[in-house]
């Protein structure tokens, strides 16, 4: 075999495989401005049938998820907090363990297993049934128009996403807090002005917005990318299955980087 037509043809595949990952990746940036300019208009969730969708998604996205995330939450709080605390004492080193473990709990990890909780439980399994809809539609002869599918479809469940994301790491983090305190100074009022002196000092207005912007963009990647995925047409044209690793492998980079990113904005 000719060596040079072996390299072209090497090349021409990975040139092909960058292409469609760049225009994988541009689909889900494009979607992922639409649904934030359309979630900043009144106009679409004020009122009708699209307020109907909305209000539904977002009890679907929240409701049933609250009271398992919550017991899963408090479960690894728990055994994280006395870990830490144990450690810390054996080592003569009581004092920064509250820091230690505002820091690695409440700023990194309560964020993280919530966008994850969010996006097995809800965000993915709704997106499948999108792609579902639309190859049922396909083989009917029916096509959707872009903007209908954006707006009754992808749009509420996009914001109830972020809406339960939101939701379920705010109220994660405050159970956290509360169990770190009980933890440490047990039932007694007395270590109330230490322990809020030592959770202040760590939430400082650099690292409040960094925390602040990290769990929404988590919100937004998790409402986003599976979305954008399931209104992908294949090679072929059509809304074939997709595996569901592989998308949770895409969804999973995404959170990843910005995990990196806020972790280089507090520590460097």
């Amino acid at each position: 075999m000719d060596p040079v037509s072996t390299a072209q043809t090497k090349l021409s595949q990975w040139g092909q495989r960058v292409r469609a990952t760049w225009t994988n990746w541009w689909q889900v940036l494009l979607l992922g401005a639409q649904i934030v300019v359309l979630a900043f208009l009144p106009s679409s969730y004020q009122r009708g049938a699209q307020r109907a969708a909305v209000l539904r998604n977002l009890y679907l996205a929240t409701a049933p998820l609250l009271t398992w995330f919550l017991v899963l939450s408090a479960l690894i709080s728990v055994v994280l907090i006395r870990i830490v605390v144990a450690t810390a004492f054996s080592y003569g080193l009581s004092q920064y363990a509250l820091e230690v473990l505002v820091r690695t709990l409440v700023l990194e990890l309560i964020p993280l297993y919530a966008a994850m909780f969010v996006a097995v439980r809800y965000a993915m399994p709704g997106a499948q049934r999108i792609r579902k809809l639309l190859a049922e539609q396909q083989r009917n002869g029916v096509e959707y128009n872009d903007q209908a599918l954006l707006r009754t479809e992808l749009l509420p469940r996009a914001l109830a996403t972020v809406f339960s994301v939101l939701l379920l790491a705010a109220v994660s983090c405050v159970v956290a807090l509360v169990l770190a305190y009980l933890t440490v100074y047990g039932f007694s009022p007395w270590g109330f002005p230490s322990y809020t002196r030592s959770v202040g000092s760590v939430f400082t207005p650099a690292v409040t917005l960094i925390f602040s912007l990290k769990t929404l963009f988590f919100s937004l990647a998790v409402a986003v990318v599976p979305l954008a995925a399931s209104a992908q047409r294949d090679a072929d044209g059509r809304y074939s299955r997709r595996s569901d690793i592989s998308e949770f492998a895409r969804l999973f980079s995404v959170v990843l980087l910005i995990e990196v990113l806020s972790l280089v904005g507090n520590y460097y």
